[in-house]
Order: C-alpha cells, then sequence, then structure tokens
C-alpha cells in the first residue's frame, strides 16, 4: 500500500507531529545583563566608599603625649 492510498490525512498527520514536537525555549536575556549591571554599580560603589571613607578604627595619643597639664 502506497502513501497516497492511505486513509490518513497528511494535513492532520503533520498537525499532530508539530503539537508532538518538543518546544523551544526562547532564553530572555534582559533580566540577566540588569542584575549583572546592578551587581556590578553596587561592587564599583562600595570599593568607592571603602577607599574614600576615613578608617573606621583610630588610636587616640595618650594625654601625656598630647603636651597636656
Amino acid at each position: 500500500m502506497e502513501p497516497r492510498d492511505s486513509a490518513l490525512d497528511p494535513v492532520a498527520i503533520a498537525y499532530v507531529r508539530a503539537l508532538l514536537r518538543p518546544r523551544t525555549r526562547v532564553h530572555k536575556i534582559g533580566p540577566v545583563l540588569a542584575a549583572a549591571a546592578f551587581a556590578a554599580v553596587c561592587a564599583i560603589s562600595f570599593a568607592t566608599v571603602m577607599v574614600l571613607a576615613p578608617p573606621a578604627v583610630t588610636q587616640h595619643l595618650p594625654e601625656d603625649r598630647l603636651g597636656g597639664p
């Protein structure tokens, strides 16, 4: 029996095969780039603040070295 003599509708078979074909997922790159840019800005700003800020721990001089009474 040749395929032309088949009782199955070729359009319906093509439709079913299209439904059974696994779908390809589209990966969105926008949110990933936004998160990476946000992390980069936070890291650069934190590094800038750490370089420009005065030290958190200071050592005070004793009274006898300040020239007091």
